[in-house]
C-alpha cells in the first residue's frame, strides 16, 4: 500500500501526521509512505530525521488583501499544483492524507481529481481556509473536536479526536518527577507556550515565580522556549529570585521529554494549540489556557473556549494576562482540590486517547473502498 501524507508549517500539523504514519505502520507493516511538505516549513527538518521519504512543493499562503507579493505567490501556487500532480502520478498512492497547512492544498486536490481516496485531519474547533476548501473535494474528514463537525459536509465528517503520541499515555508520574529531580507527591504546575515559547506567558510567569519562591509546597516546571530563556532568567534575577535556592522551581528553555513532564502535572498553563490540548485531555490535566491571539481564524481562542465551557480549563485572554491575574487563578485552583479534581474529570472526558488508531482505521477503510 502506498500512502502520501502532507502537512506543514508548524509542529501542530507535522506531529499529528507522524503519529498517524506510525499507527498505520503498526497495522500495515509493509505500507510505503511519502511525505510532501515545503522547504520553508519545520517539516523539512523534522521529517527526514524521522527516516521518512520526503519531497517538497513550493507554495505559500496568501495575504488577506491584494498585494504584489500575492501575485508572485499565485504564480508559485500554479507551479506547485503542477508539481503536486506529478508527485501523485509518479508515487501512485492508494490514499492521501492531509493534516493541515497550505501545502496540503495542491496535493489533496490533485489526488481528488485523479479519483484517489483522500482524508483531511482537522485539529481545531474552527477549520482553516485550506481545509474548508478541501472538504468539498476529499473523501473523508477526521474532526479533532465535535464542535468542528458543523463546518464540514455531514456525509463526510467523522469525529475521531486528535492523534497523540503513544508515549504521552505511557509516561508515569514517578518516572517523570525523577527525570526532573522533583517530588512526585507535590502539586506540580507545568508551564509552556509551545515549542517556540510565548513572550506574554513568560513575562507573567516572572511575577508568579517571584511569589512561588517562598512556597515550596507547589512545584513549577516552566518551559520558556529557547528565545525566551535568557530574558526570563534576567527578569527573575531583577525580581530578586535565586533559582539555586528554589529546588521546587525549574526553568528550562526546551523539553525533549514533554510526555514525562505531563505525567507529573496536576495543572498546566498552556497556549491553546490543538495538539497540546489533545495531549492534556488524554491525560486529564486541567489547564489555564492563554490563547495565541494571532492564530489563523482566531482558532486558539475557540479551542480554549470549548474546554472552558466543558469545565476542563480556565481561559485568560492574552490582552488580559498579567502576573496578578495569573497568580489569582492559580491560587484559586491550587487551594481548592475539589475544583481541580472536577476539572481533571472534565478534561479526561474530552480526551480521545484512541484517536490515532481510529484515524488509521478510517484511512485504511477508504483506501480499500
Amino acid at each position: 500500500m502506498n500512502i502520501i501524507v502532507s502537512g506543514g508549517g508548524t509542529g501542530g500539523h507535522i506531529y499529528p501526521a507522524i503519529t498517524i504514519i506510525r499507527t498505520i505502520q503498526q497495522k500495515v507493516p509493509d505500507a510505503r509512505f511519502l511525505y510532501v511538505g515545503t522547504k520553508r516549513g519545520l517539516e523539512a527538518d523534522i521529517i527526514p530525521k524521522e527516516g521518512l521519504p520526503f519531497t517538497t512543493v513550493d507554495i505559500q499562503g496568501f495575504e488577506r488583501h491584494l498585494t504584489a507579493d500575492n501575485i508572485l505567490r499565485a504564480g508559485r501556487a500554479m507551479v506547485g499544483v503542477a508539481k503536486a500532480t506529478r508527485i501523485v502520478h509518479k508515487f501512485k498512492p492508494d490514499v492521501v492524507i492531509g493534516t493541515g497547512g497550505y501545502v496540503c492544498g495542491p496535493i489533496l486536490l490533485a489526488a481528488s481529481l485523479m479519483h484517489i481516496p483522500t482524508l483531511i485531519q482537522e485539529q481545531n474547533v474552527v477549520p482553516g481556509i485550506t481545509n474548508k476548501i478541501l472538504s468539498k473535494f476529499v473523501t473523508k474528514i477526521a474532526a479533532g473536536t465535535e464542535e468542528a463537525m458543523k463546518h464540514f459536509p455531514a456525509d463526510k465528517v467523522v469525529f475521531t479526536g486528535n492523534p497523540i503520541r503513544s508515549e504521552v499515555l505511557s509516561a508515569q508520574r514517578e518516572q517523570g518527577a525523577a527525570s526532573f529531580g522533583l517530588d512526585p507527591k507535590k502539586l506540580t504546575v507545568l508551564v509552556s507556550g509551545g515549542s517556540r515559547g510565548a513572550r506574554a506567558i513568560n513575562l507573567a510567569m516572572i511575577g508568579v515565580i517571584k511569589n512561588a519562591a517562598a512556597h515550596p509546597e507547589v512545584q513549577f516546571l516552566h518551559v520558556t522556549g529557547k528565545r525566551g530563556y535568557e530574558p526570563v532568567l534576567k527578569g527573575l534575577e531583577e525580581a530578586g529570585v535565586d533559582l539555586t535556592a528554589c529546588p521546587h522551581i525549574l526553568v528550562k528553555p526546551y523539553l525533549y521529554n514533554m510526555p514525562q513532564a505531563m505525567a507529573m502535572a496536576d495543572l498546566a498553563i498552556f497556549r491553546a494549540g490543538a495538539t497540546g490540548l489533545a495531549e492534556l485531555t488524554a491525560r486529564g490535566i486541567p489547564a489555564i489556557l492563554i490563547p495565541y491571539p494571532y492564530a489563523a481564524e482566531n482558532h486558539q481562542e475557540h479551542n480554549a473556549r470549548a474546554l472552558e465551557e466543558a469545565g476542563a480549563a480556565r481561559m485568560i485572554l492574552d490582552r488580559e494576562l498579567t502576573p496578578e491575574r495569573l497568580s489569582s487563578v492559580l491560587t484559586e485552583l491550587l487551594s481548592e482540590p475539589d475544583k481541580l479534581q472536577a476539572m481533571a474529570k472534565a478534561s479526561r472526558a474530552m480526551g480521545r486517547p484512541q484517536a490515532a488508531s481510529d484515524i488509521a482505521d478510517l484511512v485504511l477503510d477508504i483506501a480499500k473502498k
